[in-house]
């Protein structure tokens, strides 16, 4: 059994200086949230082929944990609006300090389950390492969330396990008419749809 010195050590915040998409970022994290020590590879994927965001973009990092992919992109692109979600509120308390600690003002992180928190707002853009473990019906609700919030032209890139493959590759062409494997790694796939 850990003793309390021990236990006041596991406690303390986990940080990380990361370098993403050209950006040099400070994170912190704790025990509990989706991989705290280091930028896992599926998110390490995603930012290395997803382009750097237009000039005043409204866009969604859905599920974002303590904010790497949203708060890269924000700091890619400091007119874009970023809206980082997650159902979590230890993630969302972690992204929120993690905006301010790296000096991000076009960051909003919300509490919401899937799109919930913005249904009815215009989005250009959705990004997500898709949480492997919530369930195909959460998914669905997502991806028709998505749908009815991007604008014409809007497209949104789901990171996920090589084993879901199949199913967005299928659920992208059923709820946008169109589909791209951008890139299959060796654990990872980056899919992606435009809303036409």
């Amino acid at each position: 059994m850990p003793t309390p010195q021990e236990i006041n050590l596991l406690r303390a915040d986990l940080i990380q200086h990361v370098q993403l998409m050209g950006q040099e970022l400070t994170l912190h994290s704790t025990w509990g949230l989706f991989s705290p020590r280091e930028i896992d590879d599926g998110t390490r994927l995603l930012l290395d082929f997803l382009d750097t965001p237009k000039p005043n973009q409204t866009i969604i990092d859905l599920g974002c944990g303590y904010g790497p992919i949203g708060l890269t992109l924000a700091k890619a692109e400091p007119t874009a609006q970023v809206i980082l979600l997650d159902k979590d509120f230890v993630a969302c308390d972690f992204a929120t300090k993690n905006a301010a600690r790296n000096h991000l003002t076009n960051v909003q992180v919300k509490l919401s389950n899937g799109l919930s928190a913005v249904q009815g707002t215009p989005l250009n853009r959705i990004v997500s390492n898709v949480p492997a473990k919530v369930g195909k019906e959460l998914w669905s609700i997502m991806l028709l969330d998505a749908w009815q919030n991007l604008t014409p032209g809007g497209d949104i890139w789901f990171v996920s396990i090589n084993g879901l493959r199949d199913y967005f590759k299928r659920t992208f062409k059923e709820q946008f008419g169109n589909y791209d494997k951008i890139k299959q790694g060796s654990e990872y796939t980056i899919h992606h749809a435009v809303k036409e």
